[in-house]
């Protein structure tokens, strides 16, 4: 009878075990992580350097602009 009881504790803390092993080593969440990082990257890096992009895209359009009054 306790062996049995013995048993089933073992068998038991050997499944928790597993259950544990399993969930630290599933990547299924890593994807989508790694893109709410990169996202996260990339909306610091625009604003950090929001008045050069602001002043870069005006003169592309500018420029557009005034060589396409040419065609």
């Amino acid at each position: 009878m306790i062996k049995k009881q013995l048993y089933r504790m073992r068998w038991k803390g050997f499944q928790l075990k597993k259950r544990i092993t399993n969930i630290l080593c599933d990547e299924k969440g890593i994807g989508v992580v790694e893109v709410i990082l990169i996202l996260v990257v990339l909306i610091g890096l625009v604003i950090i350097f929001k008045s050069q992009l602001t002043s870069l895209v005006n003169t592309i359009f500018e420029k557009i602009t005034s060589e396409s009054s040419g065609i």
